[in-house]
This record gives C-alpha cells, sequence and structure tokens, in this order.
C-alpha cells in the first residue's frame, strides 16, 4: 500500500507520460552516454540530465519527492539566491514557480554550471548564473582533493587556497551577492554547498543573516550543524527539520505568515 502511495504521489507531481519517462531512465540506467531530457508540470521547461551522473537523482529531490514544496506559499518573492544550485534543477524550480522573482544561482563546477546555463536558458534576465563557491569573504578556492559525500556531480567540494597554491576559482560571500543584486532581502535562501556552510556560517552573518525570511539548508556534519544552529541563534528564525534539510523562517520578516508550516 505503501508503495502504491509512493507511486500515485510521484504520477501527480510529474504527470503520467513524465513519470514513466523518469521510471525508464531511473531504472534502466539509460541512455549510457549523451543526454536526456526530463519534464514534469513544476517547470516551465525540459530539463536536461547528463547520462551516468547524479543528475537524475537531484530532480528526482526536487520534483518528484518536492523537497522544497514547503515554500510554494510564498507571496511574490523578490529574490532568491540558490547557493549550489548544481545543474539548475532547483533554480528553474523557483523561476517557474514564482514568475516574478530573481533568482541568484551560485555554482563552483565548470560541468555543473555549464548544465545549469542550459537548463535556465529559456528564463532570461530573471536568472543571474555566478560561477563561484559560496565563502564568509571573498578569497581563492581549491576544488578538494579527497571530493566529499559519493563523489558524483552533486558533491562537488572547494576548501580555501593557501597563500602558496594556485586558486581553482573565487569564492562570493552571501553579502556581496545581496549587494550587488539591488535588493534589501533575500526572501528565500537556499544552501547545499556539500560541508562549505561550516565556513559560510562561521564569521560574518551579521552583514546579512537579519535580512533573509526564508532559509532551507543541507547541514553536512555536526561540525556544520553546530556552527550553523549557533550563527542563527540570535536572529529570531522558527526551525524546523523536514526530511535532508533544515527549514528556518524569520519571526520578524512581514512574509512570515505566507509561508505554510
Amino acid at each position: 500500500m505503501l508503495k502504491l502511495q509512493k507511486y500515485a504521489r510521484s504520477i501527480r507531481n510529474l504527470g503520467g507520460l513524465a513519470f514513466a519517462r523518469y521510471w525508464w531512465h531511473q531504472k534502466t540506467k539509460l541512455p549510457r552516454t549523451g543526454v536526456f531530457d526530463l519534464t514534469t508540470r513544476y517547470a516551465d521547461h525540459p530539463l536536461q540530465c547528463r547520462a551516468g551522473t547524479s543528475d537524475i537523482d537531484v530532480f528526482k529531490h526536487i520534483y518528484v519527492l518536492r523537497e522544497y514544496a514547503c515554500f510554494d506559499g510564498l507571496a511574490d518573492p523578490g529574490l532568491i539566491v540558490d547557493c549550489g544550485a548544481n545543474v539548475g534543477m532547483s533554480a528553474a524550480y523557483f523561476l517557474s514557480r514564482f514568475p516574478n522573482a530573481k533568482v541568484i544561482a551560485v555554482e563552483p563546477d565548470p560541468g555543473n554550471y555549464q548544465q545549469l546555463l542550459h537548463n535556465t536558458r529559456t528564463y532570461g534576465q530573471r536568472l543571474h548564473a555566478v560561477q563561484a563557491g559560496v565563502w564568509h569573504k571573498g578569497v581563492g578556492l581549491k576544488f578538494a582533493e579527497d571530493g566529499f559525500g559519493d563523489g558524483r556531480a552533486w558533491a562537488v567540494a572547494v576548501e580555501e587556497a593557501r597563500p602558496d597554491e594556485q586558486a581553482d576559482l573565487q569564492a562570493v560571500s552571501v553579502a556581496a551577492l545581496l549587494e550587488a543584486s539591488g535588493h534589501e532581502r533575500i526572501a528565500l535562501l537556499k544552501i547545499d554547498i556539500e560541508g562549505s556552510e561550516q565556513a559560510l556560517f562561521s564569521e560574518g552573518v551579521e552583514a546579512w543573516l537579519g535580512r533573509v525570511d526564508n532559509l532551507v539548508i543541507e547541514l553536512h556534519g555536526q561540525a556544520c550543524e553546530r556552527v550553523f544552529y549557533k550563527a542563527i541563534e540570535p536572529y529570531g528564525f522558527d526551525v524546523q527539520a523536514s526530511g535532508g534539510v533544515v527549514i528556518c523562517r524569520s519571526r520578524q520578516s512581514t512574509r512570515r505568515d505566507t509561508v505554510p508550516a
């Protein structure tokens, strides 16, 4: 019975034919090479996945399991910042769900970044993509040699480059993203940055955390959890764990009562 309910929910979220296509790709692991498109009623346009990568799993989390559905009730959000945007699945979800919102999508990995550009190309100037790592300050970063998680495309980690090392890319802070956006506040901040949240929340949060209305984050390990919860404590968030993410809603924000619990 539970399995039938799971399939029924998935079909409802994607649509019948779209679910059949997703299910076939997931079960057969075909094609072995190249790319393929998936569709869903929650994205305005088809989304491209690279064969043999974690792209289809990202699609599953966002569109089949609907990881961010708890924010569907946001009233006309102005600015959404997607830190760890991967291949653009979450950005496409937000852009489709909120037709007046602007999304800043930040992704460090070159391959993921190119897929992000492809999957969000139809949204025009509503999407601003940044190839960078998110950190608490603007420094040079390196891709972590030991990898992270399962080592696939959805688990790209970065670390601060030492003075004697050549940086692979530059870091950007949330404060800098907000300042450049021209917006006073971030309506929704999504963070999935493979352990870099420990550095992000270690210092400098006073420049931006009080200007965030809603936050959803995936925390990677106890050290990240300790730093994160200590950082948000003074800012009056209602905190709720939901699946693999933590949801924070500002009690001070005028948008607070527009988001369903």
